[in-house]
């Protein structure tokens, strides 16, 4: 082969994986839609195609089930979640530790808000579906409450959280978010959620309790 023929299979190659990767994005926000629409549990492979306007048969090509699609959205995410996760900084200039609390919370609201689909699904629907599915959410949970539980340890350390059973009180803080994701993003499924006050009132409440003084 030569060099001009070569550079012509080089870009039909790139021209095809890039039609692939746009059908492919055509049919996970089709599904988005529809598991919005409809709920993970009544969506059916049907709805996704009609919603998606393709044939059945080009759906196969990329997802041999309506869970197989789940689980990669699923997985897209629980790795933006991750992203958003930020460690406190403690080096010498950085911002006050309140504000760096403050801008993690918000941005791993925000990124849930962004994919309130999902997050509704993730919350009322996801556990249980199938073995792959789980493990992905335990092993999600887990990296959460060791993030937490290491967050809390440093604290101490750093004189700044008081002494505390760390594993038990790491899972109530995360029980807590969970509850207010469940109430102002899954039930108030017609109103925005004001991002701001959300991340304040969770670090408030977790930060500082409930009594005064």
């Amino acid at each position: 082969m030569s060099g001009e023929e070569a550079a012509v299979e080089d870009r039909r190659t790139k021209r095809a994986s890039a039609i692939r990767e746009q059908r492919r994005g055509l049919i996970l926000d089709a599904a988005v839609r529809v598991f919005s629409e409809l709920g993970y549990h009544q969506a059916r492979v049907a709805d996704i195609i009609d919603a998606a306007g393709i044939a059945r048969g080009t759906f196969y090509l990329y997802f041999e089930s309506k869970n197989a699609i789940f689980v990669e959205l699923l997985g897209e995410l629980l790795t933006h979640l991750r992203e958003s996760v930020i460690g406190v900084d403690t080096r010498p200039g950085a911002a006050p530790m309140g504000a760096q609390l403050f801008q993690s919370v918000r941005g791993v609201l925000d990124t849930l808000a962004s994919n309130r689909a999902l997050t509704a699904i993730l919350i009322r629907e996801a556990v249980g579906l199938d073995e792959e599915t789980d493990r992905m959410l335990a092993g999600f949970y887990d990296n959460l409450h060791e993030l937490v539980s290491e967050s809390l340890v440093r604290g101490q350390a750093l004189g700044v959280v008081r002494k505390m059973d760390v594993d038990i009180v790491a899972t109530c803080i995360l029980g807590s978010v969970r509850q207010v994701l469940d109430r102002e993003l899954v039930q108030k499924t017609d109103a925005p959620m004001d991002l701001d006050r959300v991340a304040a009132a969770i670090l408030e409440y977790n930060a500082h309790g409930l009594m005064v003084g």
